[in-house]
């Protein structure tokens, strides 16, 4: 009997030692995101009466639909901030479309979190996380074939990702529209906002760009049914939302509504309902941003969320209280430069332009694949550009306010409007108090060593709120601010000397009296600081020393970004650059030869082509056209 009772006592033991498998650990939820490409909230249940979009809107009416849900509005930079739970200008230059961003050693996609806590995981198929985070550390399986199907034991909880490219930009650039299996999008029938001129081209990708959104919900139906088929779906969370805003003119790439408004729905099977923020069929109307997307998906799975992340969980047991705002930014877009912040909260969309300089349409190669595009273009040629169609194709404001209740084309700005003067400076006060909380990148020059989330932080390395003050002070482009930017050329700090020749650029002819100011940034440390300077003695007329500084930084292979500052700033000055012609050609030969498939290798190549074009003859120089009387 003893002997007996012994093994019985050595049994339970053992036992006891045993780690849980997945039939006796806690239940949780399987959570799935459907990831569409480059679309607004074109769909019916958030109010177009044109989409067809019934899997989507079922979706919506038996789970829970956000109604400001704000995302990076170009992808890369989105995807960071989705698998990081931070703001890619936290890690510099991850703000920009396609960059490596420099993330600190400890920096785990999120996905990684949730293997430890034993969920398989799988992507299919998109990475682009504008960074090193590391793909084997996040997923179980990542590519064309990752599937929740995978995973070895069928009682393993999963987080599964299928993004669907039927709706991405690309879709508007063949002649020719794939078949249908249901009648086509008639063009006649579709609305044309203010802000875009009304052309055939333009009602023709607004036509096709439904019918692609049609398509991606029948993707989406299909893979739900296969969820249910495996008799999934009762236990599985299911999220839908868009990468960025959509891809018709003055959508993807910017700031204003029409290229971050994205949408989101989740729905919550019965059995996990009380996880939800509200109830079957509720809309909410606090802004949400990707940035809470890591940590909402951790607290539906249970698992804590890392000190470090900045977003907040809007589901689950560890839901935070509702943002106030949400911020989203534009840096630089492929080949070409520009620096916008926007915030918002449940009403109002803020803007600030930090290069009001330059128009919102600058000719990005890629995006002018588009007709839509190309046509606006022709209409600015013609000189048939309306007070609205021109908004787009003219400098920039300093600072934009939009009604997002009452303005969803964000063509109304309010930001002189007195009567909303206090709703203006509580949204400048937040974009402020953002940036110094994330340590905002942005306002350094690409390629500057003090990028990254370890180097912006050093101390006395980026005196950030310093630094955006001074940007502030450059973006205004008053001339009574002269001698405060010719004080700051001497900066000890690289941002600070950059922002002042920025802002000396931006004051063109009015800042000749800063010239030998900027003839000895001519000679600084940066890179950066030389081509801004160039670029600010060329505007205000001094071709002669400019040049030779653009033409050396240009063709400088060892600092790639600096290259294409220099290239954008010769593309600014138009025939002004013809004296480099004979180098430019040289240059666009090599890199043609080159055949390079990354950012540092296609962006200087794409926006070469276009300034040997001009130089040329064979494109218009960078023009602001102005609208008809």
């Amino acid at each position: 009997m003893k002997r007996f009772l012994a093994a019985i006592a050595l049994t339970l033991v053992a036992l006891a030692l045993v780690k849980p498998t997945a039939a006796t650990e806690p239940e949780r939820p399987n959570i799935l995101w459907f990831v569409s490409e480059d679309n607004d909230a074109l769909l019916g249940c958030y109010g177009d009466p044109l989409a067809r979009t019934p899997t989507l809107d079922k979706l919506a009416r038996e789970g829970v639909l956000f109604e400001r849900c704000f995302a990076q509005p170009v992808c890369a930079p989105s995807r960071f901030t989705l698998i990081s739970g931070m703001y890619a200008a936290s890690c510099g230059p991850a703000q920009h479309m396609r960059a490596q961003g420099r993330i600190p050693s400890w920096l785990k996609g999120f996905p990684a979190w949730l293997r430890e806590a034993g969920y398989f995981t799988s992507n299919n198929a998109k990475t682009d996380y504008n960074s090193p985070i590391s793909v084997r550390e996040a997923w179980n399986e990542c590519g064309r074939k990752a599937h929740w199907r995978n995973r070895p034991d069928a009682r393993q909880p999963f987080f599964s990702v299928f993004n669907h490219e039927v709706t991405h930009e690309s879709c508007l650039f063949p002649e020719e529209e794939k078949p249908l299996d249901f009648p086509p999008m008639d063009p006649a029938r579709v609305r044309i906002p203010p802000y875009q001129p009304d052309t055939p081209e333009m009602r023709a990708d607004w036509a096709r760009y439904y019918n692609h959104i049609t398509l991606m919900d029948g993707q989406i139906a299909a893979k739900l049914k296969d969820l249910a088929d495996a008799g999934l779906a009762e236990n599985t969370i299911v999220f839908y939302y868009a990468d960025n805003g959509g891809v018709l003119p003055r959508s993807k790439r910017f700031l204003q509504e029409s290229g971050t408004h994205v949408p989101l729905i989740i729905y919550f099977p019965p059995k996990w309902r009380h996880l939800a923020p509200a109830a079957p069929g509720s809309r909410i109307s606090a802004p949400v941003h990707f940035v809470d997307f890591a940590p909402t998906v951790l607290s539906l799975a249970g698992v804590k969320k890392p000190g470090y992340m900045q977003g907040h969980a809007f589901a689950g047991p560890a839901k935070e209280t509702p943002n106030e705002f949400v911020y989203c930014t534009r840096d630089r877009m492929d080949e070409r430069y520009d620096m916008m912040r926007s915030v918002m909260d449940s009403r109002w969309l803020y803007i600030r332009n930090f290069r009001p300089d330059l128009p919102y349409v600058q000719p990005l190669s890629y995006m002018f694949q588009a007709r839509g595009y190309q046509s606006w273009a022709r209409v600015a040629r013609e000189g048939r550009l309306t007070r609205a169609t021109a908004q787009f194709w003219g400098e920039k404001p300093g600072e934009e306010l939009y009604d997002m209740g009452a303005d969803r084309d964000s063509v109304n700005n309010l930001a002189a409007d007195p009567a909303h003067r206090a709703t203006l400076e509580r949204m400048r006060a937040a974009l402020k108090r953002h940036t110094l909380e994330i340590n905002d990148n942005g306002f350094l020059p690409e390629g500057s060593l003090l990028e990254g989330y370890d180097a912006s932080r050093m101390p006395g390395a980026f005196p950030v709120e310093r630094v955006f003050d001074l940007a502030v002070l450059a973006s205004n482009r008053d001339a009574a601010n002269l001698t405060k930017l010719v004080d700051a050329l001497d900066d000890p700090n690289e941002a600070m000397r950059w922002w002042a020749a920025r802002g000396c650029a931006m004051l063109c002819e009015k800042a000749s009296p800063a010239e030998a100011a900027l003839q000895k940034r001519l000679k600084d440390a940066s890179g950066a600081v030389q081509v801004a300077a160039a670029e600010a003695l060329a505007r205000i007329g001094r071709i002669d020393v400019a040049l030779p500084v653009l033409e050396h930084w240009v063709k400088n292979t060892e600092a790639p970004f600096f290259a294409l500052q220099a290239a954008n700033a010769l593309d600014h000055l138009g025939e002004r650059a013809q004296p480099v012609l004979p180098t430019l050609k040289r240059l666009l030969e090599t890199v043609t030869k080159a055949k390079g498939r990354n950012a540092e290798q296609r962006y200087p190549k794409r926006i070469l082509e276009r300034v040997v074009a001009v130089l040329e003859g064979k494109e218009p120089a960078l023009v602001y056209p102005k609208p008809m009387p």
